[in-house]
């Protein structure tokens, strides 16, 4: 068919996805690797123009469709009531009413199909096999037409419908639509598609996902694994990562975290992709080929890369006034914000503070722990460029003339720094990463459990990532840095994440952390109570 365009109703909350969409509108919610509404878009011809209406996070919604989909003719149209008294999805349609005076197919900014989609060149709803109509409207067919639309609960021959429309007899439509007080406003499209039965609609199957509920966008998660390998990354509220085409675009709901990011790009210029676009709450860059180091964790390429890092990790001379800046820096990155990470892991998992038995071992409090360290020796950081979060994950490798490395999703700042931060940090992100593998996280292969406070838990490791931190401990020595140190920072990670992080992944990072930290606090209590201190303060040099 010639002249047809696409809606793509997106003004709603998206309740139903509960703390999904809570930070994003639901049409930016991940399904393999970018946001269910790229795999909606690109069902589509790139010729057709795309009405999207915006209402519910409208800004971040409009920024990441212009900046993932530039080849692309998008029409916006906001909607000024898109919640509450008045809305609906019928005034949300009839507020594109301008912008779809021709045939048009209406989608759903939730609904999934494997199949191709066919054009309005005559009016057709699209249904699903499937005898759950509870929470669906539903049509009935006969002699191959629909002859029934119905409401929610519909029994007997009903199928779901499944919010995917191709609307020919657009006047006839806009015409029902205008019948408010029948409640087309509440009802949406289905109203209007009631008053085209009898210009004929054509019913037409397709393989469907809801994406608009828990349940069933778990289900789609599990079969549709987007155009590349899984990256391995752990979904979090109020960030994401996706991959569209050639760019990937990472999102915050923070606008300083975006900020900083683009600016300190410019620090790390050769060993990070080149940003192209950026808004307040996302940029993009070309998407670098090569495989994230946690695929295939080689040792040799393991050496290789900690040498390439020599050069990345460039020292920086401070005068006295930084020098005193950079630790009280140090101590509130370190310090304040662990305290504070730890009260938000308590908060939310409505844990509280106490002894406990960890793996058979007997723990005190976790803050009666964090009170004993001692948080200058922590603190006493060696300045130098930094990557911020420094693990497999964040380094792409490329075996193209050789091997080459990409560093990948660098931190914003290091406590407001933009150009330098503690060495100690980046070793640390990278042996959390060692000792942890995302890859094996998110195949559940792990276990953690607490009854009486008796806290067990275990995980498997990768031998490949067992060997690169032996060989890492070995590099830290051979290089005069203290191990010690890192095994430190490397467990007051693992408690900082804790609470960014899914049940019941958090709770293993957290009693690995504090597992972890009592191990240095019984042993920093044996050497003060022998009065022996040596290698505790060890100065380091870059």
């Amino acid at each position: 068919m010639d002249d047809y365009r696409i809606v793509i109703p997106s003004a709603g909350t998206g309740s139903r996805l509960d703390r999904l969409s809570r930070h994003v509108n639901k049409a930016l919610v991940t399904l393999g690797n970018k946001p269910i509404i790229s795999h909606i878009i690109e069902k589509f011809p790139v010729e057709r123009e795309i009405v999207i209406a915006l209402g519910y996070r409208k800004e971040t919604l409009k920024d990441y469709l212009l900046m993932a989909h530039p080849e692309r003719k998008l029409l916006f149209v906001e909607i000024d009531i898109f919640e509450g008294e008045n809305s609906g999805l019928g005034y949300t349609l009839l507020q594109c009413r301008e912008y779809l005076q021709c045939p048009f197919i209406f989608c759903s900014n939730d609904t999934i199909v494997l199949e191709d989609i066919p054009g309005p060149d005559r009016n057709w709803m699209g249904y699903a096999e499937s005898a759950d109509t509870s929470l669906y409207r539903s049509i009935r067919i006969r002699d191959g037409l629909v002859y029934q639309i119905c409401g929610k609960g519909a029994s007997g021959d009903a199928r779901p419908y499944i919010g995917l429309a191709g609307i020919k007899n657009y006047k006839e439509f806009w015409a029902a639509m205008e019948k408010v007080e029948e409640g087309s406003i509440e009802i949406g499209e289905s109203f209007g598609l009631r008053f085209l039965i009898k210009e004929c609609i054509v019913p037409r199957c397709f393989t469907w996902f809801d994406t608009g509920n828990l349940h069933s966008l778990n289900e789609a998660r599990k079969f549709i694994h987007g155009d590349m390998p899984d990256p391995n990354i752990l979904e979090k509220e109020n960030e994401a990562i996706w991959f569209i085409n050639d760019k990937v675009v990472k999102f915050s709901t923070c606008e300083k975290f975006i900020s900083n990011r683009v600016e300190r790009m410019a620090y790390l210029k050769g060993y990070v992709p080149e940003i192209i676009s950026y808004s307040r709450h996302m940029y993009a860059y070309k998407k670098v080929e090569g495989d994230v180091f946690s695929k295939n964790p080689l040792l040799s390429d393991f050496k290789y890369f900690l040498e390439w890092m020599q050069g990345f990790w460039q020292y920086r001379e401070l005068d006295n006034h930084e020098k005193h800046f950079f630790r009280e820096t140090c101590v509130k990155f370190y310090r304040d914000k662990t305290y504070e990470r730890v009260k938000e892991y308590f908060t939310r998992f409505e844990e509280l503070d106490a002894k406990q038995m960890i793996n058979g071992k007997k723990v005190p409090r976790l803050y009666d722990i964090l009170s004993g360290l001692d948080w200058d020796y922590i603190a006493d950081g060696i300045p130098v460029r930094f990557h911020g979060d420094l693990h497999f994950e964040n380094i792409l490798i490329t075996r193209k003339n050789g091997i080459q490395f990409t560093l990948l999703d660098w931190r914003q700042d290091f406590g407001g720094l933009l150009e330098y931060g503690d060495i100690y940090y980046d070793f640390a992100k990278l042996n959390h990463g060692l000792v942890i593998s995302h890859e094996l996280v998110k195949k559940n292969l792990f276990e953690v459990e607490m009854q009486s406070g008796i806290v067990n838990f275990d995980f498997l490791r990768k031998h490949s990532l067992a060997e690169c931190e032996n060989y890492f401990k070995e590099y830290l020595f051979r290089r005069k840095y203290d191990i010690r140190k890192v095994e430190i920072m490397t467990a007051l990670i693992f408690l900082n994440i804790a609470a960014l992080h899914h049940y019941p992944y958090s709770m293993l990072l957290f009693y690995l952390g504090k597992s972890m930290l009592y191990d240095y606090y019984v042993g920093k209590t044996r050497l003060e109570s022998s009065h022996d201190r040596r290698g505790i303060g060890m100065k380091q040099t870059a």
